[in-house]
């Protein structure tokens, strides 16, 4: 006997608005898919062990051939497919460039015949669903804020590690578990999705251990330091205030990867970098699991401000 609709879990996907500017005028990207031959945001279905930022950015690039880094959240769409299943679609905004546009290699294929850069009204009039439609309109909104463009400051929590208790070393010398290796080798690529450009760790091994797996895959060297480690001898405080302030002022996306009571002070710093507020959404996106991180993406326009942020874990138990 088959399950109730309601008992079956909903089929999540990824995809993004990318964007362009060309003469001062925003263009969207539109695919018309080859077997139903309508217009839609790009976005693709989630792979098992895949987080949805790595999703989003894999599917752009094998659609489209554009490679992008994954801007702020934009929300989701929710419709029923005809075989009675829910559907949630993650999306986010992506700019980029010309030298991308002209080196993304494209040809028609079994799942997207055409591609089309639309100026934003003409893209919503193109748009088959009306769901991709809210989705444009939220970054018209976002476009009309001066917020389109934004870079991430990442706040990663390190990964399960040897147990407190009976591990009888130093407490820096913890290694991870082979459930922690395998939580940072799956939150690498959607990390990686943002576009990141620095990597900061605590000097503890579990740290070091942590983000190994996404320096490997950025090519980008992971910087140790004890300024934010749990175990300095100074208030990381002003460290932390430092570092996140030359990195909001340089427009830099960075990830800082610690231990769950300095992932607080992160997110606290880049929200007074950020001219924002404390409230209980950044203390929640602040109380992090092994492996988990979260993502505030700041504003690259003329005065920095906190413009969304979000929250993931590792896709693996």
């Amino acid at each position: 006997m088959s399950a109730p609709l309601a008992a079956l879990k909903p089929v999540l996907a990824a995809g993004a608005l990318v964007w362009r500017e060309v003469d001062g005028e925003v263009l969207v990207l539109l695919v018309e898919r080859t077997q139903h031959r309508d217009h839609s945001l790009p976005k693709g279905k989630l792979d098992p062990g895949e987080t949805l930022p790595a999703c989003a950015a894999r599917e752009i690039e094998e659609e489209t051939g554009v490679r992008i880094a994954l801007g702020a959240p934009l929300g989701t769409s929710e419709y029923r497919l005809p075989d009675g299943r829910d559907k949630v679609v993650y999306y986010w905004q992506a700019f980029v460039d010309e030298d991308e546009v002209a080196r993304a290699p494209f040809a028609p294929n079994d799942e997207i015949l055409e591609l089309s850069w639309l100026p934003i009204e003409a893209a919503k009039a193109r748009c088959t669903y009306e769901h991709d439609v809210h989705i444009i309109e939220r970054f018209e909104q976002r476009l009309a804020a001066g917020h389109a463009r934004t870079f991430p400051i990442v706040a990663l929590r390190h990964a399960k590690a040897a147990n407190a208790f009976t591990w009888e070393g130093p407490d820096a010398s913890r290694p991870l578990t082979e459930r922690g290796e395998r939580q940072a080798r799956s939150v690498a690529p959607g990390i990686a999705a943002y576009g990141v450009q620095r990597i900061v760790t605590s000097d503890a091994v579990r740290c070091r251990q942590t983000v190994a797996p996404l320096a490997e895959l950025t090519g980008l060297a992971a910087k140790a330091t004890a300024d934010i480690s749990q175990e300095s001898t100074v208030d990381p405080r002003a460290a932390l205030e430092e570092r996140i302030g030359k990195a909001v002022r340089k427009r830099r996306g960075t990830v800082l990867c610690s231990h769950a009571p300095i992932i607080p002070e992160i997110v606290t710093a880049v929200v007074h970098a950020a001219n924002g507020l404390e409230s209980e959404r950044t203390h929640r996106a602040s109380m992090l699991h092994t492996a988990e991180f979260t993502v505030l993406h700041v504003s690259a326009g003329d005065e920095p401000a906190l413009v969304a942020l979000e929250t993931h874990a590792p896709a693996v138990p």
